[in-house]
């Protein structure tokens, strides 16, 4: 019960010291809502740079997910072609793009 007590003396102590230099201008507070300038300040701050990670943060997940697609259709790719491996290993004929006819004269 004691330290209940304890604590609570010392938040008031800390309150009333806060208040104290509060109103002999040694601690800034322009607005009067006993909050210090620089504790404001520092939030105002934080804010705007939270705003700006989130931003990046944003920017670089819709990369993230543009290059995931572009994965999955490589992927699927990949498995299609694994198929045409396995039907040449069993002697099929090959089923990708025709050659090219390669008899046909060059253009200058």
């Amino acid at each position: 019960m004691n330290t209940i007590f304890i604590i609570i003396g010392l938040v008031a102590t800390v309150g009333l010291l806060l208040v104290i230099l509060q109103r002999t201008a040694i601690i800034g507070d322009r607005d009067g809502d006993l909050i210090p300038d620089v504790v404001e300040d520092t939030v105002a701050e934080v804010k705007v740079k939270a705003t700006k990670v989130k931003k990046e943060v944003n920017r670089r997940a819709k990369n993230v997910k543009k290059e995931l697609s572009d994965v999955k259709k490589a992927v699927k790719e990949v498995g299609n072609q694994a198929k045409d491996v396995t039907d040449a290993v069993k002697g099929k004929s090959r089923r990708g793009r025709k050659p090219k006819n390669r008899n046909t004269p060059k253009k200058k």
